[in-house]
């Protein structure tokens, strides 16, 4: 359970943050440290079980029936990143307190924060691959609202789209690769797919899978070519790059890469599909952070680099480059955070992060000086240094490469180095060396002590591993590699010293040349500062701004064929893509006619005729005479509930018929709002063209009826496919405990697909809401409806003050309607309440409900109902959402599947035995929202006779 906590909390944390006050900086900080605190002591607490070997898994049930129960499982590996995310998070929260100025909305920040914390840690910890891959998109929003936190910046706003775009295109491919291993596994558990590589090397989808999944990891990495969004990322806050940048984020690239190979790795398509963008990313991102001029600049492409030496050594398909890239993403995520720290202390304090306006500040901040530089010494791979170290284990594995690679790899690893020793000098020296600049916007002085402390801490730990690496990093690396490759684990060497040998001469060649390319292209970076040599006129934003305006272009081409006024046109558009689609998945189908089991009697097949004829009639009046379409179509629904009912279906034909009761009213009282046709335009138009467009409305209609009838109809009498109608019959009392199989179906056994299909109904109502407040009915239903309207000033003022009947209402059938409505009003809680052993349930009750409602508005009239109705719909709806939402948290506190129903037996005097279940919350959840959905639409619809009213008494 304390896995499932440890992702909690900061998302809880993260909405306690948000309704803090804005002018509460100190508290938003204390309880964002604190949530950071508490899950870093979680991670702790199971060390003793991380380092004696265990696996802990901790498994709640969601659809155990479909492989997908939400899993959190800790391992060796996914321990130390998930040490590194909470314990990085601890720091940063410490350093953004003194960072963040008070007038920016700090809530705001720290509620994305932690909610981008929870998500990195569901992605560390998820053992379902379902399951973390919705917390990898939660990362990628997450991260868009911390890059986009000063959204009225807009490189800001841009930085965050691009990313944006790029991680999530990512996930949609990295989405694909899991869905093909679980397929091929046959199991989406990540501890069942770990133990299968065999079948995934040998499937026939392995390049394919090897593909997508090298997509979604190298686009969250930043890696080439997908590179680019990383450094227009920086427009976020500092705290956010320093943890984004260094250990959260781009680390859950090669965390995945990491975390797979085992199981991908090995092959020569995983070599060309890794390892060859690592090296273009190693050597491209540290060629042009050698030329940048903003600080923030030299990190982001420098991570590109640093990022890309760990993908290429995961490329490498060997054990001992495994472990060097581990042990480099701890080192990097300690100076890389340091470094970015220290940046954001020069720009807090003296306004600017441009190298050339900065020089000189170890004068006025000797220790931000200190720690910058032995930062910036780890990052260059200086000896006694954790950087130093990693790197060495990189150079020895480029040199242990077999064939024709084995001469290019150590070659490029070297080239690569000397600029990474290039831009960490010129950081260091542009910025801290030299006499004080006196063009600085604000006088700089030293920050804060805490300001300076978790900067102090990260370098502390580069000191520490790059003299004891051994004792601080060794037992953690080793369990972390072991929980990777099990038996296959080589022994690790961390020695600091392994004699004279190749790897250190490449060391000491990368050291002595990337000092002399420095000093060598110092004069062409003060002529042209931000310019990168040979590659000035090569930018990856523009390449993808080019991207998309061409993606942009084409959809308008696109659009300005397919689109049209015509409500025809656009149905067709939609109805066509539908039946090709559904005629594609189907066209192999070997099982389509099977003659009928059911004796139709002459009275039902009268009945049939019936309502075709009804059906034909409404698309022949659609043309000349709404209403009487809006009739036929009301004839041909009684009849489908006359055939529910032949057919043994009381629900289904109890459901139809109320439906249809309130639809045809709807449709009525929307229909006076319509134009009138106008017969001019009619005749001016090509009488070929409109029998064209006749016909291929027709050939439509006819084909999407048939095609829905030919499918219902195979549906309904297959039986050579196992069907899970046995089985609902069966369960629907025991499991359920309702005699209605189709009610328990609707609130108990898919109760998720339920409360999905009328959050979508809640959705629908809102939008008819807000689209018919917008509207303005023609000039023409205004025209014909003030001719009908008797209602004066007078009038109005006599309702408001004796609160009388409107002119135009009946009296009698008013004061009748009054004594309908609570029997209406009854009817409906009876059918609530036999709902799940007999025909009926919320939605029905519900519907009835409404109808009610729907008479009042006729009878008495909308001024009338608007002074008395205690209805308010926004209520009704939110109110049923979470009643619903609530009948499915009950289970999870009893340790039971969300939405799992309860019973609880009850014996009261002289009321006897009674059964009570949550599904009746639930189903009175469903009753709220459909109460809440109809009226609103019904008070929508009224509002317009409103208005006219009031357009008419403003003429008056």
């Amino acid at each position: 359970m304390a896995l499932a906590l440890l992702v909690l909390f900061p998302f809880l944390g993260s909405i306690l943050a948000g309704l803090l006050p804005q002018n509460a900086r100190n508290r938003e900080a204390i309880l964002s440290a604190l949530v950071a605190l508490a899950c870093s002591t979680i991670v702790i607490s199971y060390a003793p079980d991380i380092f004696a070997g265990k696996i802990i898994e901790h498994q709640i049930e969601w659809l155990p029936f479909l492989d997908l129960n939400i899993i959190f499982r800790l391992d060796g590996f996914a321990w130390l990143f998930a040490l590194l995310v909470s314990l990085m998070g601890v720091l940063v929260v410490i350093y953004a307190r003194y960072y963040m100025d008070p007038a920016d909305p700090v809530p705001r920040f720290f509620a994305f924060f932690l909610a981008f914390m929870g998500a990195m840690l569901g992605v560390v910890l998820s053992g379902n691959v379902i399951q973390l891959v919705i917390f990898w998109e939660l990362t990628s929003l997450s991260s868009f609202m911390l890059i986009a936190y000063w959204h009225h910046r807009p490189e800001a706003r841009r930085g965050a789209r691009i990313s944006l775009t790029i991680t999530v295109a990512g996930g949609f491919c990295l989405l694909a690769a899991m869905l093909l291993i679980g397929q091929v596994v046959g199991s989406y558990e990540l501890s069942d797919i770990l133990a299968s590589g065999y079948l995934l090397q040998g499937s026939p989808n392995y390049t394919l899978i090897v593909v997508l999944f090298a997509i979604g990891a190298l686009t969250k990495s930043a890696q080439f070519p997908f590179h680019f969004w990383l450094p227009n990322a920086m427009a976020a806050p500092t705290p956010v790059s320093a943890y984004l940048h260094s250990a959260t984020l781009v680390k859950a690239g090669v965390f995945l890469l990491a975390r797979f190979w085992p199981v991908l790795a090995n092959t020569e398509q995983w070599f060309w599909l890794i390892a060859i963008p690592g090296l273009c990313s190693l050597t491209l991102g540290a060629y042009i952070a050698t030329f940048q001029k903003d600080m923030k600049g030299i990190l982001a492409y420098s991570t590109i680099s640093h990022l890309g030496l760990i993908t290429l050594l995961l490329g490498l398909n060997s054990h001992l480059a495994l472990v060097a890239a581990i042990f480099h993403m701890i080192n990097h995520a300690t100076f890389k955070a340091s470094l970015f720290m220290a940046t954001g202390i020069v720009d807090h304090e003296t306004g600017t992060r441009d190298l050339e306006k900065l020089s000189g500040l170890r004068h006025v901040m000797p220790l931000t000086t200190t720690l910058a530089t032995v930062a910036a010494a780890a990052m260059a791979g200086v000896p006694l240094l954790n950087g130093f170290i990693s790197k060495e284990m990189f150079f020895s594995q480029t040199l242990v490469v077999n064939d024709v690679k084995s001469y290019f790899l150590p070659v490029i690893a070297v080239v690569a180095s000397i600029f990474s020793v290039a831009y960490s000098l010129r950081f260091i020296t542009r910025v801290f060396f030299g006499s004080l600049s006196t063009e600085l916007p604000r006088q700089p002085h030293e920050p804060p002590k805490w300001m300076l402390f978790p900067s102090a801490v990260l370098v502390c730990l580069c000191i520490l591993i790059g003299i004891l690496p051994h004792y601080i990093v060794g037992p953690i690396l080793d369990i972390a590699a072991h929980s990777i490759l099990a038996d296959q684990t080589p022994e690790i060497d961390l020695a600091i010293f392994h004699g004279i040998n190749l790897p250190l001469l490449m060391s000491i060649i990368a050291l002595m040349g990337g000092i002399a390319v420095y000093f060598t292209l110092r004069p062409y970076l003060q002529i042209l500062p931000g310019r990168t040599l040979g590659l000035h006129k090569i930018d990856g934003r523009t390449i993808f701004d080019s991207i998309m305006n061409q993606l942009d272009n084409m959809a308008d081409t696109v659009f300005s064929y397919i689109h049209s006024n015509r409500i025809q046109t656009q149905i067709f558009w939609v109805v066509a893509i539908t039946l090709f689609v559904t005629v594609f998945s189907i066209w192999h189908y070997d099982y389509w006619f099977r003659l009928p089991r059911t004796k139709f009697s002459i009275a039902f097949a009268l009945l049939w005729a019936v309502g075709a004829l009804c059906a034909l009639g409404a698309a022949y009046q659609a043309k000349f005479n709404r209403f009487r379409a809006v009739i036929f179509t009301g004839g041909a629904g009684i009849v489908t509930t006359l055939t529910f009912a032949w057919l043994s279906a009381p629900d289904l034909a109890l459901t139809q018929l109320v439906i249809e009761t309130v639809t045809v009213v709807l449709l009525l009282l929307g229909l006076r709002w319509l134009p009138r046709q106008n017969q001019k335009n009619i005749l001016l138009e090509d009488e070929l063209v409109i029998r064209l467009r006749h016909s291929r409305d027709a050939i439509m209609a006819v084909s999407v009826g048939l095609g829905i009838a030919l499918l219902s109809y195979v549906m309904i009498t297959r039986n050579t496919i196992p069907t899970i109608g046995k089985f609902f019959n069966e369960n629907a009392l025991p499991q359920g405990g309702g005699t209605n199989v189709v009610n328990v179906i609707i609130v108990d056994f898919r109760a998720f697909d339920t409360y999905g299909e009328i959050t979508v109904l809640g959705i629908v109502a809102l939008t008819v809401y807000a689209l018919l407040r917008r509207f303005r009915p023609p000039e023409e239903s205004l025209y014909a409806l003030e001719k009908r309207l008797t209602i004066t000033t007078n009038d109005l003022t006599k309702i408001k003050e004796n609160e009388a009947l409107p002119r135009g209402t009946f009296l009698v059938p008013n004061v009748l309607a009054r004594f309908l409505i609570p029997v209406i009003n009854l009817i409906a809680i009876f059918f609530f309440l036999r709902g799940h052993n007999l025909p009926g349930g919320g939605f029905v009750a519900g519907v009835i409900f409404t109808i009610g409602i729907i008479i009042q508005y006729m009878i008495s009239g909308i001024h009338w109902v608007e002074m008395h109705s205690r209805i308010r719909p926004q209520i009704w709806l939110s109110a049923g959402l979470l009643l619903s939402l609530l009948a499915g948290l009950l289970p999870v506190f009893m340790h039971k599947p969300f939405l799992t129903a309860l019973t609880l037996d009850l014996h009261l005097p002289l009321l006897g035995d009674i059964h009570l279940s949550s599904v009746m919350l639930f189903d009175l959840g469903v009753f709220a929202l459909v109460v809440g959905a109809s009226t609103y639409m019904l008070v929508a619809l009224a509002h317009q006779s409103l208005r006219s009213q009031q357009r008419q008494q403003g003429r008056q």
